[in-house]
């Protein structure tokens, strides 16, 4: 080779010089990013392009730049309406000409589609966006054969195979569709999630095996992940977590609309700028609320995951997932959206097992392969939120790609790996798994392997005769969730692979057999244990839990016992247990946070709080007690406009059978909801009802024998009067006492 052909070879080539000159005119950027150069040479040279690139790697572009640079009109095929209006008025932001790009679906007019006809004839615009379904009217496609088109590009192509976590079946039609416009267009496969699978399924489908194949790196290494088990409490754990990210923008996402709702209801309670999202509100109230969004008037969206979609907000700070999502690639998606800048990006997800039986529930009823696709996902699921090692390598393994936790990027950004838990050597133990899969044949999946370690049967063992084998019951030392942890650990780390097309059948890998014949060390965690993560981990109130400060505890007991000496009054009647229990759980030290504490209200925080508050706040100085911040959640009080109607009509002096008859509830039952109000320190006076049921006399000695009492028990006072006075009234003068006296 020549001097001057080698000189001529490092030159740029006049396309190079081009796509640097459209990126900079059509977009204002000076460089590309990851394989977005790469992608669009291969477009631009008319081949058949697939495209794997992770939610924020800049996936739109790629399509976005040839098809402005090039002649006719390039069609986008994408199954959402938002996001193509999304990229719609993005690209009309880009150009003069207001034609550039249309949106070609059924909630256009005639006239509309009209205009977007003679654009496209006209040769103004140059990106078509479509949903699958427009194809398939024979107007379009009729009109589509006369024009230019210079080439098809299938946005969210993993909607074509049944093993996507998006499956779309009009999708399956796609090719058939493009051959009919026209033969020899290039087709454009965009995904933003495959395994390895749904790759070789797009490719099958669209017909375009040869395709030239481009597949950026999933790793994300400003985000965080996050497992926490899910207790009853999970609304004031995902409450503090985002008053500790105040102003920070963020996503939580939740599987039902209704508790969408609840939870917006309740963080907009505790002083959070927060709206609802879901399929369920009116189409302006979803565009008000993402714009609002968008343009930071609320904080946080509680959205059901209609929501995300194409929303391209860079600067999300945390993603939360109320509920598990049904498979690794919806979870990697949602938390997609997190930390696109480069910045900060948090992802905590609650897991409890439960919700993972709830989505099983779900799928009853579905054709068996379906059932058995969704089984596998779900498994995977569990796999991710139990494991002990590095989550970010659970999931890239899972995308078909290596990570190493000490050289990779964003390596010890997740809870496993900053908060290791204890290893220990399992060389014995990870050869008995391996021989197992061995020794029956490869044709079991991972629960019926645990199943034989320990010794149980089931049909599929019974049918296969493996329970009468030497090996079966050989691992019955350790329990299940233990060879459970084992075997995904041996998976990860290569001795093992899932096949996909018998939905998880364990084979071998020749690493494995390897390990058979000479063991090496082989160093397990034990995975985290979420058996029990829907009882309430953070013990509640009333249960008096081991949670509660024992020590703080008997210093308010001793102080409450003061206060009642010197006001002469029974302890009861200014804080009950439950409440100094509260008050030793959260450290209330302000008369407002006194004020959320349970069964207290504004009326008693201030009449009786304040040598409560002082005792607390010395005590948190004294023991450097951390306190969470902002323990004080308020509920919803899905009830509190049943106290606000007794309350009026308790005013009104309306016959209190009458109140709760109106209400539909028994009167043991109003009674119980009289008791509440008194008890978190508002006035309630029923004195004319009680005046109704019982005389002066009868009033005097209920009132002593309160004033004399040790606890306010209904059990005690009906002992005492020994069938003088029914439950009811006794429940009915304490009431009046209560409020009288304490309130």
């Amino acid at each position: 080779m020549t001097k001057t052909e080698l000189s001529l070879k490092n030159l740029p080539s006049v396309a190079e010089f081009d796509i640097y000159a459209g990126l900079k005119k059509y977009f204002g950027f000076t460089r590309f990013k990851g394989l977005q150069e790469e992608v669009i040479k291969s477009i631009l040279d008319g081949k058949n392009t697939f495209v794997v690139m992770p939610t924020g790697g800049g996936k739109s572009l790629c399509y976005q730049l040839p098809a402005l640079m090039q002649e006719g009109t390039a069609i986008v095929v994408s199954p959402l309406i938002a996001l193509m209006k999304n990229q719609v008025d993005a690209l009309r932001a880009l150009s003069s000409e207001e034609g550039i790009a249309h949106v070609l679906n059924s909630s256009l007019n005639k006239t509309e589609v009209k205009k977007v006809k003679s654009d496209i004839a006209n040769g103004i615009t140059k990106l078509l966006y479509v949903a699958p379904e427009s194809l398939t009217k024979e107007e379009y496609v009729a009109f589509l054969q006369t024009q230019k088109i210079s080439f098809m590009a299938i946005d969210e192509a993993h909607c074509i195979s049944e093993w996507g976590h998006d499956f779309r079946p009009e999708y399956r039609n796609l090719k058939s569709i493009i051959q009919r416009i026209g033969d020899d267009i290039a087709i454009i496969g965009l995904t933003a999630t495959a395994t390895p699978k749904v790759q070789e399924d797009i490719l099958k489908n669209l017909g375009m095996p040869n395709a030239n194949a481009f597949k950026a790196s999933f790793n994300r290494p400003n985000l965080y992940y996050e497992i926490r088990p899910k207790t009853k409490s999970v609304d004031s754990d995902i409450i503090r977590f985002v008053k500790q990210n105040e102003g920070k923008s963020g996503i939580i996402y939740c599987l039902s609309r209704k508790r969408v709702e609840e939870l917006a209801q309740a963080l907009q309670v505790n002083g959070i700028k927060a709206v609802p999202y879901h399929a369920g509100l009116d189409g302006k109230t979803r565009v008000k609320h993402q714009d609002m969004f968008l343009m930071e008037d609320v904080d946080v969206v509680v959205a059901t995951i209609a929501f995300g979609m194409g929303i391209d907000k860079p600067d999300v700070r945390f993603v939360i997932h109320n509920d598990i999502p049904k498979s690794i690639e919806s979870y990697y998606q949602e938390t997609g959206r997190a930390g696109r800048d480069g910045g900060e990006g948090h992802c905590l997800a609650f897991y409890s097992y439960k919700d993972i039986e709830k989505l099983e529930k779900f799928m009853s009823g579905k054709p068996v392969a379906e059932q058995e696709i969704g089984h596998a996902l779900l498994q995977e699921v569990v796999g991710f939120a139990e494991t002990s090692m590095s989550r970010r390598k659970f999931i890239l393994h899972y995308f078909g790609e290596e990570f190493d936790n000490e050289t990779g990027e964003g390596g010890m950004m997740d809870d496993n790996m900053r908060y290791p838990k204890k290893k220990h050597e399992a060389k014995d133990d990870a050869q008995l798994l391996l021989e197992v899969v061995a020794k029956t044949n490869q044709q079991y999946k991972s629960k019926e392997i645990v199943n034989v370690l320990i010794g149980k049967v089931n049909a599929l063992i019974k049918s296969h005769r493996t329970d009468s084998q030497a090996y079966f019951g050989s691992g019955a030392q350790h329990e299940a969730p233990y060879w459970m942890a084992l075997l995904r650990q041996l998976l990860v780390a290569g001795y093992l692979k899932k096949d996909i097309e018998t939905y998880g059948v364990i084979h071998l890998t020749p690493l494995g057999k390897e390990f058979i014949q000479s063991p090496t060390s082989f160093m397990m965690t034990e995975d985290h244990s979420f058996k029990d993560a829907n009882d309430d981990i953070i013990v509640g109130v009333q249960k008096g839990g081991e949670v509660v400060d024992q020590n703080l505890f008997k210093l308010l007991k001793a102080e409450l016992k003061k206060v009642a000496h010197d006001l002469d009054l029974p302890p009861f009647v200014i804080f009950q247990e439950p409440s100094l229990e509260d008050m030793a759980l959260k450290y209330p030290i302000t008369l407002e946070e006194l004020s959320n504490v349970h069964g207290v209200g504004e009326g008693k925080a201030k009449k009786y709080g304040e040598p409560f508050v002082k005792i607390i706040q010395n005590y948190v100085e004294d023991n450097d007690i951390i306190r969470p911040e902002d323990f004080v959640v308020k509920s919803t009080g899905s009830n509190s406009s049943l106290k606000l109607y007794i309350i009026q009509n308790v005013d009104r002096k309306l016959a209190l059978p009458d109140i709760a008859s109106a209400k539909g509830l028994e009167m043991p039952e109003f009674i119980k909801e009289m008791e509440a109000i008194v008890y978190s320190g508002t006035k309630l006076n029923i004195t004319y009802w009680v005046d109704e049921v019982l005389d002066e006399d009868q009033q005097e000695e209920i009132h002593e024998y309160f004033l004399e009492a040790k606890s306010d028990n209904i059990e005690e006072a009906l002992e005492e009067f020994d069938g003088d006075y029914d439950e009811e009234e006794l429940r009915l003068y304490r009431i009046k006492f209560i409020s009288e006296v304490g309130n």
